[in-house]
Protein backbone atom coordinates (compact mmCIF):
# COMPACT_ATOMS: atom_id res chain seq x y z
CA UNK A 1 0.00 0.00 0.00
CA UNK A 2 1.07 3.44 -0.88
CA UNK A 3 1.57 6.09 1.41
CA UNK A 4 1.82 9.45 1.14
CA UNK A 5 2.88 12.74 3.60
CA UNK A 6 1.25 15.36 2.97
CA UNK A 7 3.24 18.67 3.07
CA UNK A 8 0.81 21.89 4.81
CA UNK A 9 2.32 25.53 4.37
CA UNK A 10 2.69 26.53 8.20
CA UNK A 11 1.83 30.11 7.42
CA UNK A 12 -1.99 29.38 5.72
CA UNK A 13 -2.25 25.55 6.54
CA UNK A 14 -2.49 24.51 2.43
CA UNK A 15 -1.93 21.70 1.32
CA UNK A 16 1.43 22.50 -0.87
CA UNK A 17 2.34 18.79 -2.27
CA UNK A 18 1.69 14.96 -1.31
CA UNK A 19 5.25 13.00 -1.65
CA UNK A 20 5.51 9.28 -1.98
CA UNK A 21 7.23 7.86 0.94
CA UNK A 22 10.19 5.48 1.12
CA UNK A 23 9.22 1.62 1.61
CA UNK A 24 11.92 -0.90 4.08
CA UNK A 25 12.41 -2.76 0.03
CA UNK A 26 12.73 0.64 -1.49
CA UNK A 27 15.75 1.56 1.24
CA UNK A 28 17.56 -1.43 0.71
CA UNK A 29 17.58 -1.49 -3.21
CA UNK A 30 18.86 2.29 -2.50
CA UNK A 31 21.52 1.10 -0.07
CA UNK A 32 22.42 -1.53 -3.22
CA UNK A 33 22.65 1.22 -5.82
CA UNK A 34 24.78 3.75 -3.48
CA UNK A 35 27.19 0.89 -2.99
CA UNK A 36 27.71 0.54 -6.40
CA UNK A 37 27.89 4.30 -7.53
CA UNK A 38 30.29 5.00 -4.25
CA UNK A 39 32.59 2.61 -5.16
CA UNK A 40 33.35 4.93 -8.92
CA UNK A 41 33.14 7.79 -7.21
CA UNK A 42 35.78 7.27 -4.73
CA UNK A 43 37.99 6.07 -7.49
CA UNK A 44 37.20 9.64 -9.28
CA UNK A 45 40.58 11.77 -8.52
CA UNK A 46 40.80 14.48 -6.25
CA UNK A 47 41.05 17.65 -8.53
CA UNK A 48 37.75 16.14 -10.25
CA UNK A 49 35.71 15.28 -7.44
CA UNK A 50 36.40 18.52 -6.08
CA UNK A 51 35.16 20.37 -9.52
CA UNK A 52 32.03 18.40 -9.59
CA UNK A 53 30.78 19.78 -6.11
CA UNK A 54 31.92 22.93 -7.55
CA UNK A 55 29.84 22.39 -10.16
CA UNK A 56 27.22 21.50 -7.54
CA UNK A 57 27.25 24.39 -5.86
CA UNK A 58 27.39 26.24 -9.01
CA UNK A 59 23.68 25.40 -9.79
CA UNK A 60 22.53 25.64 -6.44
CA UNK A 61 23.48 28.99 -6.17
CA UNK A 62 21.65 29.66 -9.76
CA UNK A 63 18.83 28.28 -8.09
CA UNK A 64 19.07 30.14 -5.22
CA UNK A 65 15.06 31.78 -5.17
CA UNK A 66 13.30 28.36 -6.22
CA UNK A 67 14.42 26.62 -3.42
CA UNK A 68 13.96 29.63 -0.62
CA UNK A 69 10.36 29.26 -2.11
CA UNK A 70 10.44 26.04 -1.65
CA UNK A 71 11.38 26.38 1.65
CA UNK A 72 8.90 29.22 2.48
CA UNK A 73 6.38 26.89 1.61
CA UNK A 74 7.23 24.12 3.23
CA UNK A 75 8.91 25.01 6.36
CA UNK A 76 7.04 28.54 6.77
CA UNK A 77 10.31 30.42 7.05
CA UNK A 78 10.61 34.03 5.82
CA UNK A 79 11.56 34.57 2.50
CA UNK A 80 15.30 36.02 3.82
CA UNK A 81 16.26 33.22 6.25
CA UNK A 82 15.34 30.67 3.51
CA UNK A 83 17.87 32.50 0.95
CA UNK A 84 20.08 32.12 3.62
CA UNK A 85 19.71 28.98 4.10
CA UNK A 86 20.18 27.94 0.03
CA UNK A 87 23.22 29.78 -0.04
CA UNK A 88 24.37 28.08 2.97
CA UNK A 89 24.09 24.95 1.05
CA UNK A 90 26.33 26.51 -1.98
CA UNK A 91 28.80 27.78 0.56
CA UNK A 92 29.30 24.22 2.19
CA UNK A 93 29.63 22.43 -0.91
CA UNK A 94 32.78 24.93 -1.92
CA UNK A 95 34.39 24.54 1.57
CA UNK A 96 34.06 20.91 1.27
CA UNK A 97 35.07 20.88 -2.26
CA UNK A 98 38.05 22.64 -1.04
CA UNK A 99 38.72 19.95 1.32
CA UNK A 100 38.66 16.90 -1.15
CA UNK A 101 42.55 17.58 -2.35
CA UNK A 102 43.65 18.63 1.38
CA UNK A 103 42.48 14.90 2.90
CA UNK A 104 46.01 13.78 3.58
CA UNK A 105 47.32 11.22 6.11
CA UNK A 106 50.54 11.50 7.50
CA UNK A 107 53.79 9.97 7.74
CA UNK A 108 54.88 8.91 11.22
CA UNK A 109 58.59 7.84 11.80
CA UNK A 110 59.05 4.09 12.60
CA UNK A 111 62.55 2.20 12.89
CA UNK A 112 63.15 -0.17 10.01
CA UNK A 113 60.98 1.11 7.60
CA UNK A 114 58.04 3.66 6.18
CA UNK A 115 54.70 4.21 7.73
CA UNK A 116 51.90 6.16 6.49
CA UNK A 117 48.13 6.84 7.22
CA UNK A 118 45.22 6.90 4.51
CA UNK A 119 42.33 8.32 4.84
CA UNK A 120 39.77 6.17 3.24
CA UNK A 121 35.84 6.47 2.57
CA UNK A 122 32.82 4.74 5.08
CA UNK A 123 31.21 3.63 1.85
CA UNK A 124 27.44 4.94 2.52
CA UNK A 125 26.63 7.64 4.73
CA UNK A 126 22.83 8.11 5.96
CA UNK A 127 21.93 11.42 6.79
CA UNK A 128 18.58 11.98 8.73
CA UNK A 129 17.93 16.01 8.66
CA UNK A 130 15.53 17.78 10.84
CA UNK A 131 12.49 20.05 10.02
CA UNK A 132 14.15 23.25 11.47
CA UNK A 133 16.65 23.91 9.02
CA UNK A 134 16.03 21.17 6.26
CA UNK A 135 18.53 22.30 3.73
CA UNK A 136 21.31 23.28 5.48
CA UNK A 137 21.50 20.90 7.97
CA UNK A 138 20.65 18.12 4.94
CA UNK A 139 24.18 19.77 3.84
CA UNK A 140 26.06 19.69 6.76
CA UNK A 141 26.61 16.23 6.46
CA UNK A 142 25.82 15.72 2.72
CA UNK A 143 28.51 18.21 1.58
CA UNK A 144 31.81 16.15 3.31
CA UNK A 145 30.43 12.59 2.87
CA UNK A 146 30.23 13.38 -0.70
CA UNK A 147 33.61 15.17 -0.68
CA UNK A 148 35.57 12.43 1.14
CA UNK A 149 34.12 9.84 -1.58
CA UNK A 150 31.42 8.87 -0.21
CA UNK A 151 27.59 7.86 -1.12
CA UNK A 152 24.60 9.55 0.19
CA UNK A 153 21.39 8.60 1.36
CA UNK A 154 19.05 11.56 2.83
CA UNK A 155 16.25 11.13 4.83
CA UNK A 156 14.32 14.55 5.25
CA UNK A 157 11.99 15.06 7.84
CA UNK A 158 8.28 14.27 6.82
CA UNK A 159 7.14 17.81 7.01
CA UNK A 160 9.56 19.51 4.89
CA UNK A 161 11.36 16.69 2.23
CA UNK A 162 10.63 19.33 -1.41
CA UNK A 163 13.87 21.14 -0.79
CA UNK A 164 15.72 18.26 -0.36
CA UNK A 165 14.39 16.55 -3.20
CA UNK A 166 14.99 19.17 -5.53
CA UNK A 167 18.76 19.51 -4.28
CA UNK A 168 19.07 16.13 -5.47
CA UNK A 169 17.85 16.89 -8.95
CA UNK A 170 19.99 19.44 -9.26
CA UNK A 171 23.04 17.34 -8.07
CA UNK A 172 21.66 15.21 -11.37
CA UNK A 173 22.21 18.66 -13.22
CA UNK A 174 25.76 19.18 -11.96
CA UNK A 175 26.89 16.01 -12.85
CA UNK A 176 26.93 13.70 -10.03
CA UNK A 177 26.60 10.09 -11.03
CA UNK A 178 23.14 8.72 -10.50
CA UNK A 179 21.79 6.47 -7.27
CA UNK A 180 25.52 9.12 -5.37
CA UNK A 181 23.01 11.34 -3.86
CA UNK A 182 19.34 9.89 -3.00
CA UNK A 183 16.93 11.41 -0.96
CA UNK A 184 14.35 8.80 0.65
CA UNK A 185 11.34 10.46 2.22
CA UNK A 186 9.51 8.65 4.88
CA UNK A 187 8.67 8.55 8.41
CA UNK A 188 11.03 8.25 11.18
CA UNK A 189 10.11 4.52 12.03
CA UNK A 190 9.84 2.75 8.97
CA UNK A 191 12.58 4.58 6.46
CA UNK A 192 14.50 6.28 9.05
CA UNK A 193 14.68 2.68 11.22
CA UNK A 194 15.49 0.75 7.70
CA UNK A 195 18.18 3.18 7.03
CA UNK A 196 19.64 2.81 10.56
CA UNK A 197 19.32 -0.95 10.45
CA UNK A 198 20.45 -1.62 7.27
CA UNK A 199 24.02 -3.44 7.23
CA UNK A 200 25.05 -1.73 3.99
CA UNK A 201 25.24 1.85 6.12
CA UNK A 202 28.52 3.01 7.55
CA UNK A 203 27.26 5.53 8.96
CA UNK A 204 24.43 7.53 10.29
CA UNK A 205 24.29 10.89 10.98
CA UNK A 206 21.00 12.46 12.98
CA UNK A 207 19.98 15.67 14.14
CA UNK A 208 16.89 15.77 15.72
CA UNK A 209 15.40 15.53 19.22
CA UNK A 210 17.88 13.92 22.24
CA UNK A 211 15.19 11.16 22.57
CA UNK A 212 15.27 9.63 18.87
CA UNK A 213 18.91 10.02 18.66
CA UNK A 214 18.63 7.89 22.39
CA UNK A 215 17.04 5.17 19.98
CA UNK A 216 19.10 5.73 16.98
CA UNK A 217 22.59 5.24 19.02
CA UNK A 218 21.10 1.97 20.35
CA UNK A 219 20.29 1.06 17.54
CA UNK A 220 23.68 1.67 16.02
CA UNK A 221 25.68 0.63 19.19
CA UNK A 222 24.08 -3.31 17.75
CA UNK A 223 25.89 -3.21 14.71
CA UNK A 224 29.02 -1.30 15.72
CA UNK A 225 28.37 1.32 13.46
CA UNK A 226 29.35 4.76 13.31
CA UNK A 227 27.39 8.10 14.36
CA UNK A 228 27.16 11.45 14.68
CA UNK A 229 24.29 12.57 16.59
CA UNK A 230 23.34 16.95 16.92
CA UNK A 231 20.64 16.53 19.25
CA UNK A 232 18.74 19.50 22.11
CA UNK A 233 19.74 22.37 23.37
CA UNK A 234 18.47 24.41 26.69
CA UNK A 235 21.25 27.39 25.63
CA UNK A 236 22.15 30.46 28.66
CA UNK A 237 22.45 33.94 27.29
CA UNK A 238 24.26 35.41 30.21
CA UNK A 239 24.10 39.16 30.67
CA UNK A 240 26.50 40.40 33.47
CA UNK A 241 26.04 43.94 35.24
CA UNK A 242 29.33 45.51 33.49
CA UNK A 243 27.66 44.10 29.87
CA UNK A 244 26.73 46.89 27.27
CA UNK A 245 22.96 46.22 28.34
CA UNK A 246 21.63 47.89 25.72
CA UNK A 247 23.64 46.16 22.91
CA UNK A 248 22.71 42.87 24.54
CA UNK A 249 19.18 43.72 25.19
CA UNK A 250 18.95 44.50 21.26
CA UNK A 251 20.45 41.74 20.38
CA UNK A 252 18.23 38.97 22.41
CA UNK A 253 15.46 38.73 20.85
CA UNK A 254 16.99 37.28 17.87
CA UNK A 255 18.83 34.77 19.56
CA UNK A 256 15.92 32.51 20.36
CA UNK A 257 12.91 33.95 18.01
CA UNK A 258 14.92 33.09 15.28
CA UNK A 259 13.05 30.68 12.73
CA UNK A 260 10.14 30.72 15.21
CA UNK A 261 12.46 29.44 18.48
CA UNK A 262 12.74 25.74 16.25
CA UNK A 263 16.45 26.17 16.92
CA UNK A 264 18.85 23.70 18.96
CA UNK A 265 20.91 26.91 19.55
CA UNK A 266 17.69 29.24 20.60
CA UNK A 267 19.07 31.25 23.72
CA UNK A 268 16.19 30.38 25.78
CA UNK A 269 17.23 30.86 29.20
CA UNK A 270 18.31 34.17 29.35
CA UNK A 271 20.05 34.70 32.71
CA UNK A 272 20.74 38.28 34.24
CA UNK A 273 22.52 39.81 36.70
CA UNK A 274 20.58 40.76 39.74
CA UNK A 275 21.78 43.97 40.19
CA UNK A 276 20.91 44.86 36.65
CA UNK A 277 17.67 42.48 36.05
CA UNK A 278 14.75 44.73 35.96
CA UNK A 279 17.16 47.29 33.92
CA UNK A 280 17.73 44.58 31.05
CA UNK A 281 13.77 43.53 31.19
CA UNK A 282 12.84 47.29 30.59
CA UNK A 283 15.45 47.22 27.67
CA UNK A 284 14.50 43.92 26.31
CA UNK A 285 10.41 44.75 26.04
CA UNK A 286 10.58 46.97 23.10
CA UNK A 287 13.37 44.83 20.95
CA UNK A 288 10.81 41.68 21.15
CA UNK A 289 7.77 43.52 20.36
CA UNK A 290 9.77 45.03 17.54
CA UNK A 291 10.63 41.64 16.05
CA UNK A 292 7.91 41.21 13.19
CA UNK A 293 5.42 38.33 13.14
CA UNK A 294 4.05 38.02 10.00
CA UNK A 295 3.74 36.49 5.77
CA UNK A 296 6.70 35.06 5.34
CA UNK A 297 6.72 35.88 1.69
CA UNK A 298 6.84 39.81 3.11
CA UNK A 299 11.23 41.06 3.57
CA UNK A 300 10.03 42.71 6.42
CA UNK A 301 8.88 40.02 8.52
CA UNK A 302 11.86 38.11 10.84
CA UNK A 303 9.52 35.48 12.25
CA UNK A 304 7.22 33.16 10.75
CA UNK A 305 5.04 30.44 12.20
CA UNK A 306 5.85 27.31 13.72
CA UNK A 307 6.21 24.26 11.96
CA UNK A 308 2.93 22.80 12.85
CA UNK A 309 -0.45 22.56 14.76
CA UNK A 310 1.30 19.42 16.92
CA UNK A 311 4.31 21.83 17.58
CA UNK A 312 2.21 25.05 18.54
CA UNK A 313 0.32 22.68 21.29
CA UNK A 314 3.97 21.52 22.82
CA UNK A 315 4.80 25.27 23.04
CA UNK A 316 1.85 26.02 24.73
CA UNK A 317 1.98 23.25 27.10
CA UNK A 318 5.02 25.20 28.53
CA UNK A 319 3.05 28.75 28.84
CA UNK A 320 0.15 28.30 30.83
CA UNK A 321 -2.80 30.71 30.95
CA UNK A 322 -1.44 32.27 34.40
CA UNK A 323 2.22 31.71 33.57
CA UNK A 324 3.78 35.59 34.50
CA UNK A 325 4.58 36.33 30.93
CA UNK A 326 6.79 39.38 31.38
CA UNK A 327 6.76 40.25 27.87
CA UNK A 328 4.77 38.96 24.81
CA UNK A 329 4.73 40.04 21.01
CA UNK A 330 1.71 39.81 18.85
CA UNK A 331 1.33 37.47 15.89
CA UNK A 332 -0.96 37.43 12.81
CA UNK A 333 -4.56 36.36 13.27
CA UNK A 334 -6.42 33.88 11.10
CA UNK A 335 -4.76 30.52 10.16
CA UNK A 336 -1.16 29.31 10.42
CA UNK A 337 0.65 27.83 12.75
CA UNK A 338 1.55 31.17 15.08
CA UNK A 339 2.53 31.72 18.46
CA UNK A 340 3.83 34.80 20.18
CA UNK A 341 7.19 36.09 21.02
CA UNK A 342 7.25 35.46 24.71
CA UNK A 343 9.40 36.02 27.96
CA UNK A 344 8.51 34.71 31.12
CA UNK A 345 10.04 35.23 34.40
CA UNK A 346 10.59 31.80 36.09
CA UNK A 347 12.63 30.01 38.42
CA UNK A 348 15.12 27.54 37.50
CA UNK A 349 13.63 24.53 38.49
CA UNK A 350 10.66 25.31 36.20
CA UNK A 351 10.01 22.77 32.81
CA UNK A 352 9.86 26.30 30.96
CA UNK A 353 13.28 26.74 32.03
CA UNK A 354 14.67 23.43 32.19
CA UNK A 355 13.72 21.62 28.94
CA UNK A 356 13.74 22.49 25.33
CA UNK A 357 10.45 24.16 23.98
CA UNK A 358 11.45 24.82 20.25
CA UNK A 359 9.49 28.13 20.35
CA UNK A 360 9.56 31.45 20.58
CA UNK A 361 9.29 31.57 24.82
CA UNK A 362 12.29 32.45 26.94
CA UNK A 363 12.91 32.18 30.64
CA UNK A 364 14.56 35.12 32.66
CA UNK A 365 16.53 33.97 35.64
CA UNK A 366 18.20 36.51 38.02
CA UNK A 367 22.02 35.65 39.14
CA UNK A 368 24.23 36.67 41.98
CA UNK A 369 27.57 36.27 41.11
CA UNK A 370 29.52 34.75 38.46
CA UNK A 371 29.78 31.20 40.27
CA UNK A 372 25.73 31.53 40.44
CA UNK A 373 25.76 32.50 36.57
CA UNK A 374 27.87 29.49 35.68
CA UNK A 375 25.65 27.02 37.87
CA UNK A 376 22.32 28.48 36.36
CA UNK A 377 24.09 27.97 33.08
CA UNK A 378 25.25 24.30 33.67
CA UNK A 379 22.12 23.11 35.14
CA UNK A 380 20.66 21.44 32.53
CA UNK A 381 20.85 18.28 30.46
CA UNK A 382 22.04 19.59 27.76
CA UNK A 383 25.50 21.75 26.79
CA UNK A 384 25.15 23.12 23.07
CA UNK A 385 25.45 26.47 23.04
CA UNK A 386 25.53 29.90 24.75
CA UNK A 387 26.60 33.58 24.76
CA UNK A 388 27.69 35.62 27.77
CA UNK A 389 28.34 39.79 27.61
CA UNK A 390 30.85 41.16 29.71
CA UNK A 391 33.50 43.84 28.97
CA UNK A 392 36.03 41.82 31.13
CA UNK A 393 37.75 40.07 29.27
CA UNK A 394 38.93 37.67 31.87
CA UNK A 395 35.64 37.11 33.01
CA UNK A 396 34.89 35.89 29.60
CA UNK A 397 37.70 33.57 29.36
CA UNK A 398 36.65 31.98 32.74
CA UNK A 399 33.06 31.49 32.33
CA UNK A 400 33.31 30.66 28.52
CA UNK A 401 35.96 27.79 29.88
CA UNK A 402 33.26 27.17 32.83
CA UNK A 403 30.20 26.72 30.72
CA UNK A 404 29.60 22.87 30.16
CA UNK A 405 28.95 23.91 26.23
CA UNK A 406 30.36 22.97 22.53
CA UNK A 407 29.58 26.48 21.14
CA UNK A 408 30.05 30.04 23.29
CA UNK A 409 30.32 33.25 21.79
CA UNK A 410 30.49 36.31 23.59
CA UNK A 411 28.93 39.81 23.41
CA UNK A 412 27.44 38.19 20.35
CA UNK A 413 24.90 35.02 19.92
CA UNK A 414 26.55 33.32 17.29
CA UNK A 415 26.82 29.44 16.61
CA UNK A 416 26.95 27.86 13.64
CA UNK A 417 29.79 28.82 10.87
CA UNK A 418 30.25 26.05 8.54
CA UNK A 419 34.52 26.69 8.73
CA UNK A 420 34.34 26.14 12.47
CA UNK A 421 33.53 22.60 14.10
CA UNK A 422 29.91 22.39 15.48
CA UNK A 423 28.65 20.24 18.59
CA UNK A 424 27.83 19.65 22.41
CA UNK A 425 28.49 18.32 25.09
CA UNK A 426 25.96 15.96 27.41
CA UNK A 427 22.83 15.09 26.18
CA UNK A 428 23.41 17.00 23.26
CA UNK A 429 24.91 15.11 21.25
CA UNK A 430 27.71 12.94 20.14
CA UNK A 431 31.38 13.89 17.71
CA UNK A 432 31.12 17.20 15.78
CA UNK A 433 30.38 18.39 11.94
CA UNK A 434 31.63 21.27 10.35
CA UNK A 435 34.55 22.65 9.74
CA UNK A 436 38.41 22.02 8.90
CA UNK A 437 37.82 18.09 10.06
CA UNK A 438 34.76 17.66 8.39
CA UNK A 439 35.86 15.25 5.80
CA UNK A 440 37.84 13.25 8.22
CA UNK A 441 34.91 12.35 10.05
CA UNK A 442 33.60 10.30 7.29
CA UNK A 443 36.70 8.65 6.56
CA UNK A 444 38.40 5.29 7.73
CA UNK A 445 41.88 5.87 9.07
CA UNK A 446 43.92 3.19 7.20
CA UNK A 447 47.72 2.73 8.61
CA UNK A 448 50.73 1.19 6.26
CA UNK A 449 53.75 -0.25 7.27
CA UNK A 450 56.55 -0.82 4.68
CA UNK A 451 59.54 -2.16 5.59
CA UNK A 452 62.85 -1.27 4.09
CA UNK A 453 64.98 -3.49 6.13
CA UNK A 454 67.19 -5.52 3.47
CA UNK A 455 66.15 -8.93 2.70
CA UNK A 456 68.30 -11.50 3.58
CA UNK A 457 68.92 -12.39 -0.22
CA UNK A 458 70.57 -9.00 -0.41
CA UNK A 459 72.47 -8.79 2.91
CA UNK A 460 74.13 -11.77 1.93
Amino acid sequence: MLHELKIINPATEDLVATVPTTSPDEVDAAVRRAATAQEAWAAVAPGDRARILRRFADVVDAHIEPLAALELAEAGHPLGNARWEAGNVRDLLHYAAGGVERLTGRQIPVAGGLNITVQEPLGVVAVIAPWNFPMPIAAWGTAPALAAGNAVLLKPAETTPLTALRLAELALDAGLSEHLFQVLPGEGPVTGTALVDHPGVAKVVFTGSTATGRRIAARCAAQTKRLTLELGGKNPNIVFADADLEAAAAAAPASFLDNTGQDCCARSRILVERSVYDRFLELLEPAVKAFVAGDPADSATQMGPLISAAQRERVRSYVPEDAPAAIRGDVPAGKGFWYPATVLEGRPGDPAATEEIFGPVAVALPFDDEADAVRLANATDYGLSGSLWTRDVGRAIRVSRAVAAGNLSVNSHSSVRYWTPFGGFKQSGLGRELGPDALAAFTETKNIFLSTEPSTKESS
